[in-house]
């Protein structure tokens, strides 16, 4: 892989698995260097050359010390790739549990505006960019989705209302928006469904795959490509957007 991103800092949130995870080894390989943040201790699986901080997202104090651990270990931040996030359970509006409500946007919400607004100090002087994990789901709603659109579309608000305000230091903001991606995550909510009558596991990725222009679901390598064009030198005339990655998604 091209070394487009040598001498490049990186901050990912939601490090330690799935899409964040995958985001970091593109990253890496592609010459970056960095911190992964996360809930979930994961300092003995990150490449050489990054450094790893155990946090909450939604906790500002957490990301100022993430920061302060960049500042003093690398001196800058070039890119941040604000991943963590929550999927609740599919509730219909009538039945939404608040208390997970709050928890859901503290983390899909508050966390990306936290870990944005600690990030912006060493980076305002060198410019760089933010890459947000949106979703489908920024875009369209689903039924029994209320709470996790919800999260989404606000992050697209963020995205596009920061852009404006980080486009004077040079800071690009936008965000990927994956459809439907078999991640471990999506994977276990098929066969839970599966497990309580619905579509048998093969059946339920098939009629994903259906549903798109290119009869496939698109991948974690499509969503990490994606976020490595916009963290690259190659994306510099672009801010403000969302990125669909569902392999044309109907």
């Amino acid at each position: 892989m091209s070394k487009i991103l040598e001498k490049k800092i990186a901050l990912v949130t939601g490090s330690s698995h799935g899409l964040g995870k995958r985001i970091l080894t593109f990253l890496d390989a592609s010459g970056a260097k960095g911190l992964g943040f996360d809930s979930v201790a994961d300092a003995d699986n990150l490449p050489d050359n990054w450094i790893f901080h155990q946090g909450d997202v939604s906790l500002e104090d957490d990301l100022s010390k993430a920061i302060e651990k960049i500042r003093d270990h690398f001196g800058r931040l070039d890119i941040v790739v604000a991943n963590a996030g929550l999927v609740p359970a599919w509730r219909k509006v009538e039945v939404v549990d608040i208390s997970e409500w709050d928890k859901v946007f503290a983390v899909n919400v508050r966390g990306v505006v936290i870990t944005m607004k600690q990030a912006v100090p060493l980076m305002k002087n060198t410019g760089g960019s933010m890459i947000i994990m949106g979703s489908l789901n920024s875009r369209r709603g689903h039924s029994g989705m209320t709470l996790y659109t919800s999260t989404k579309h606000a992050v697209l608000g963020i995205v596009r209302s920061s852009s404006q305000d980080l486009g004077a230091y040079n800071i690009r903001v936008n965000a990927l928006g994956p459809g439907p991606i078999a991640t471990d995550a999506l994977m276990a909510r098929i066969t839970a469904r599966a497990e309580q009558g619905g579509l048998p596991v093969e059946a339920a990725l098939r009629q994903h795959e259906s549903e798109t222009a290119l009869g496939r679901m698109a991948t974690e390598e499509d969503v990490a490509k994606t976020a490595l064009f916009l963290a690259s030198d190659d994306s510099s005339g672009i801010t403000g957007q969302i990125f669909p990655i569902d392999a044309g998604l109907a």
